[in-house]
């Protein structure tokens, strides 16, 4: 019988030795939904329980898209920060919730004292968010869906031009929009639809889609509609 799971093999970049860390093979990787802000749900194995690998020896926690170079500096913070508390553990097996949060926050200790980009930092801080949204608790997860747009606004503001605008610019409403800011998830959503550059047919509609939602939101919660809202194309 083929196992969820499979062992792949990591140089740590901080100590230079080679541990194991898990993945979910693609044939176990069913989802169930997946909700507006790109969270997914899944059946039997969430994959992304084993997208952190950390080094078991010294506890740097990286991702696939973290640099592969760490300077002295950066080696100086992270042995302050995680190394001298660090206590030999090793995630390279089947993990719980708490140890996929464990992991995941660990990570972002990592990228924060290597100085990795923004973005980077923003899918960690939104993976946490969507791991709480598993546990349904709303508090947490509202907490780190706030890092995350801002994190993500960052990313807008100082690289935005060499990304995919139209999915940071609707996530952004996005994020806007589930913490209650309609207004400000308004002004993103717009700026998708009406933007001509954009040729992002799916990123639009979604946009457009979202739009709507927000005016039914805004309707529920008894808050006074804007033009921006009443003129939705």
């Amino acid at each position: 019988m083929v196992e969820p799971l499979f062992s792949v093999k990591i140089n740590c970049t901080y100590c230079e030795v080679e541990f194991q860390t898990s993945r979910v093979r693609p044939s176990f990787k069913k989802s169930i939904k997946t909700d507006a802000d790109f969270g997914v749900h899944f059946k039997d194995i969430n994959p992304d329980y084993y997208v952190v690998r950390v080094c078991p020896f010294c506890g740097l926690a990286t991702t696939e898209s973290s640099t592969e170079t760490i300077s002295k500096d950066q080696k100086r913070a992270f042995e302050e920060k995680v190394k001298q508390n660090w206590s030999m553990k090793d995630y390279s097996g089947e993990r719980t919730w708490e140890e996929a949060m464990q992991t995941y926050k660990l990570a972002l200790v990592c990228a924060q004292v290597k100085g990795e980009k923004e973005r980077i930092i923003a899918g960690i801080l939104h993976h946490i968010a969507w791991l709480y949204r598993e546990k349904e608790d709303v508090e947490q997860e509202t907490r780190f869906l706030r890092f995350a747009l801002n994190a993500y606004i960052q990313v807008y503001e100082t690289e935005g031009v060499s990304l995919n605008n139209a999915r940071l610019m609707y996530l952004i409403g996005e994020l806007h929009r589930r913490l209650g800011e309609y207004n400000e998830a308004v002004k993103w959503f717009a700026r998708v639809v009406n933007d001509k550059k954009i040729m992002d047919a799916s990123m639009i509609k979604a946009s457009r889609d979202q739009w709507a939602t927000t005016r039914e939101d805004m309707i529920a919660a008894n808050v006074q509609l804007t033009e921006d809202i009443k003129e939705m194309k």
